[in-house]
């Protein structure tokens, strides 16, 4: 019907921002975002396979154990390197193709950061990845089950990837040392300086490749934090996020521009 649309649970046509929700709202809407329940099947799908293959005898514990090992010690460095130099990279918006996925990815959740509806991975970009990280080494060490072992796993660690980067963005200071910790690195990321600390739940990767900071001592204010380097002058060259940006320019994060917006008023306006 005309003007219909179908509302999933917690996910209609609602705004949901994590700086204004609590771990047990977050928990909700985690669970009732559609590539969250689509992680959840497949590695169930693929779990149940791997069991019944090894309940069968036609698959091995021990190959299937080094592919859940194999695939929980490349996780880090793929999603690392993903982060660093294709979603920081300068060359998406380039292309009418490809900008329209960069914005979604990565652009709308550094110039809204704590916007849970940008914060998730898309599914169509995601998905793929994953596979394309974990399938060629699971398969390489166990065959089609050692892949559908890592695919698993890869999915799995991604559901908890995306968990943890939400609480991060949370109004609150977990109670947990470890959690404090990769929120205050994270957080620094998106309100201080972009380039660095780009592990999300492993910051291991950053320190051996020279890109983890403390805070903003140890760097100076980056003036691209909330647009990654797609200004007015790059839009005019590439023009492709611009024009599917309704808001354009959107360089600022909104709490800063609300801050900004009331201290330029003057006490007695309104």
């Amino acid at each position: 019907m005309t003007g219909t649309f179908l509302k999933l649970g917690f996910w209609s046509d609602k705004a949901y921002y994590l700086d204004r929700m609590d771990l047990r709202g977050l928990t909700a809407a985690y669970f009732q975002y559609y590539a969250i329940a689509a992680y959840i099947v497949v590695a169930a799908a693929c779990t149940v396979v791997v069991a019944i293959q090894l309940l069968t005898g036609a698959a091995s514990l021990v190959p299937i154990a080094a592919c859940i090992a194999a695939t929980l010690l490349i996780y880090p460095i793929v999603w690392y390197l993903l982060h660093r130099y294709v979603l920081h990279s300068k060359w998406l918006w380039k292309s009418p193709l490809t900008a329209g996925t960069w914005k979604r990815i990565h652009y709308d959740h550094h110039s809204d950061p704590n916007n849970l509806k940008v914060l998730f991975g898309a599914l169509y970009t995601t998905l793929p990845t994953v596979a394309v990280a974990t399938l060629p080494v699971g398969y390489a060490l166990a065959g089609w089950t050692g892949a559908l072992t890592a695919l698993a796993t890869g999915v799995v660690e991604t559901c908890v990837y995306e968990f943890f980067h939400c609480i991060q963005h949370l109004g609150y200071q977990p109670k947990w040392a470890w959690v404090r910790e990769i929120k205050k690195f994270h957080m620094a990321h998106h309100f201080h300086n972009e380039n660095g600390n780009y592990g999300i739940t492993n910051l291991w990767w950053d320190k051996v490749l020279g890109t983890f900071y403390d805070g903003p001592k140890d760097r100076p204010r980056s003036p691209t934090v909330f647009n990654l380097g797609y200004d007015e002058d790059v839009a005019k060259s590439y023009p492709y996020v611009a024009r599917l940006t309704p808001t354009w320019p959107y360089n600022t994060n909104p709490v800063q521009r609300k801050r900004e917006a009331a201290a330029a008023t003057p006490p007695n306006a309104g």
